[in-house]
C-alpha cells in the first residue's frame, strides 16, 4: 500500500467518526429530528436529557419527552417515552443515515423544553475511561506483581536464615557437647595424674623410711 493510499485510508476513517453535543430548546407539542451517517459495524452512543427548570426538585411532566432512534430502513434501535433523560448504544447493522427524534408533548400553556444531546459515533463512541481504567488496573497488577515478588523474595530470605540459625544451634550444640566431654576427660586425666603422683609420693616416702 501506498503512502497516499494509507493517507487516504486514515482520512476516511476519522471522517467516519463523529462526535456530536448539541443543546437545542423543543416546545411542547413539537418534534426535532437529528440524523447522522453511520457506516455498518460502527459503534454508536448517544446521551439526551431535559434541563430541570426547577432546581433542586422533581422536574415536571411538562418537561417530558419521548424518544426514538431509528435506522435508515426504519428499524427502532431506542425508544423511550414521558422520560426527561436517557442514553442509548449500539453497533450499526446497516449504512446510512440514523435519526433520532425528540417528541415534547402538547401542554397548555405551552412549555420550552432545553435538552442536551450528545451522539457519538465510531473511535468517539469507545468508553475510554474504561480503557484508561483497565489501564490502571494492569499498572496495579504490576505492582502487585512486584509487591509479591519482593515479599516471597523476604519470605525465602527468612527461611535461609532459620536454617541458617538451626544451623548454628546445632552447630553449638555438638561444640558444647564436645566441649563437655573435652572438660570431663580433662578433669579424669588430672585427677588421675594427681592420684599417681600421691601414689609414687607415698611409695617414695615408704621405701625411705620416712613413713
Amino acid at each position: 500500500m501506498s503512502a497516499t493510499n494509507t493517507l487516504l485510508v486514515l482520512v476516511m476513517g476519522l471522517m467516519s467518526t463523529a462526535a456530536h453535543s448539541i443543546r437545542f430548546d423543543l416546545q411542547s407539542g413539537a418534534t426535532k429530528c437529528i440524523s447522522e451517517d453511520i457506516k455498518s459495524n460502527a459503534m454508536t452512543l448517544g446521551k439526551y436529557s431535559v434541563d430541570n427548570p426547577h432546581d433542586g426538585s422533581t422536574i415536571p411532566d411538562t418537561h417530558k419527552l419521548t424518544v426514538r432512534v431509528s435506522s435508515p430502513q426504519g428499524n427502532n434501535y431506542h425508544y423511550a417515552d414521558h422520560v426527561d433523560s436517557g442514553t442509548f448504544a449500539f453497533t450499526a447493522a446497516e449504512t446510512g443515515d440514523y435519526t433520532t427524534c425528540f417528541w415534547a408533548p402538547d401542554h397548555k400553556p405551552s412549555t420550552t423544553l432545553t435538552i442536551d444531546f450528545d451522539w457519538r459515533t465510531g473511535m468517539a463512541a469507545k468508553d475510554w475511561s474504561k480503557v484508561a481504567k483497565k489501564g490502571q488496573i494492569e499498572v496495579m497488577e504490576l505492582e502487585l506483581k512486584k509487591l509479591y515478588d519482593t515479599v516471597a523474595s523476604i519470605h525465602d530470605e527468612m527461611f535461609y536464615l532459620r536454617e541458617r540459625e538451626e544451623e548454628m544451634q546445632q552447630l553449638n550444640r555438638a561444640t558444647n557437647s564436645k566441649m563437655a566431654t573435652f572438660s570431663f576427660l580433662s578433669l579424669v586425666v588430672c585427677v588421675s595424674v594427681a592420684g599417681l603422683q600421691l601414689w609414687h609420693l607415698k611409695t617414695f616416702f615408704e621405701r625411705k623410711k620416712l613413713l
